[in-house]
């Protein structure tokens, strides 16, 4: 690639986007220094994307930085954490050129204003295989207010925000397989809205909680699992948006499409469990109930169906 060398894309890219945080020291140097915030935790986590397999390969690269950062955005409020900060690592295949590195960063510009995220440093190497990146983010939750995956116990109630399946759709809607003449499939599935409004919500009401990324009834299992009980999904109960419930009843086996809905992932919604005197208070979608046992069980109306692994695998 010709163009700018390292150190002056660095300058030009992405020095703007650490927001003159004084932590990332203008990324001159090999570190950031993260002070200390008294009362309070600092959660970390970390989201990889790689061409071909987390987007399409023709995607827009402002479009890419985009859904990075709001993936790791979404694993923070699941965990009901205020966003921070992000380092960034990217290795750019050859002919991945300047202009669209410029817009990769005007991409991270963008929803860095948006969220109120500084970059505080990361690295960037060239790769003879396709685009890959990745972003470990940062937030502050107060002390011991995390809200894990554990939690959930027997009588709690699932709940879940927003609507799901959209994302599935969306990717369905991207590769020109399903009809989306608006438009509104394809931008839930490429630019994901990061669920930090149910922050103070998760934390005061929820005793477990997760994000729908690998699927709604993958996610659930994690909870499930890290909590040790058994949990009932009711898949009649999944709320959907008006172009999901359209594409569900043009389906010729409702059971299947109900289990694409709850299996195929990208949506960023919260699945979480509550108290039932608490459930009422989140102000979401009640789908199932937490039971003495483990592992997810899945129905439609009485009867019990396979879901197999539940959403995406990472092998």
């Amino acid at each position: 690639m010709s163009g700018p060398d390292e150190f002056e894309q660095i300058a030009r890219l992405y020095r703007p986007l650490t927001r003159g945080a004084a932590e990332a020291f203008g990324l001159l140097d090999d570190a950031a220094a993260i002070p200390a915030r008294p009362g309070f935790d600092l959660v970390i986590t970390k989201d990889a994307v790689v061409a071909g397999v987390h987007f399409p390969v023709d995607e827009a690269p402002d479009l890419i930085a985009r859904k990075l950062l709001r993936a790791n955005l979404s694993d923070l409020a699941a965990k009901a954490a205020e966003p921070y900060g992000y380092f960034l690592a990217v290795s750019w295949p050859a002919d991945f050129t300047f202009a669209r590195r410029e817009a990769f960063a005007r991409g991270l510009a963008q929803d860095g204003a948006s969220f109120d995220l500084s970059l505080l440093g990361g690295d960037t190497t060239s790769t003879p295989g396709p685009l890959s990146a990745s972003v470990t983010m940062l937030g502050w939750v107060r002390a011991g207010g995390m809200v894990r995956r554990a939690g959930a116990r027997a009588g709690d109630l699932v709940l879940v925000s927003g609507t799901i399946g959209d994302g599935t759709l969306g990717l369905a809607a991207v590769r020109g397989e399903i009809a989306d003449s608006a438009g509104w499939l394809a931008d839930r599935y490429r630019l994901p809205r990061p669920r930090l409004d149910l922050r103070e919500a998760l934390r005061a009401h929820a005793s477990a909680a997760a994000d729908v990324s690998d699927g709604l009834i993958a996610d659930t299992g994690h909870v499930a699992r890290a909590s040790s009980v058994g949990i009932r999904l009711h898949l009649d109960a999944l709320p959907l948006s008006a172009p999901a419930r359209a594409w569900l009843d043009a389906q010729p086996d409702r059971v299947a499409g109900l289990l694409r809905l709850a299996t195929g992932g990208d949506d960023y919604e919260v699945v979480c469990t509550a108290p039932p005197q608490a459930a009422a208070a989140l102000g979401l979608t009640t789908i199932g109930e937490v039971v003495v046992g483990e592992g997810v069980e899945v129905f439609v109306g009485e009867a019990r169906v396979e879901a197999g692994a539940g959403g995406w695998t990472h092998r």
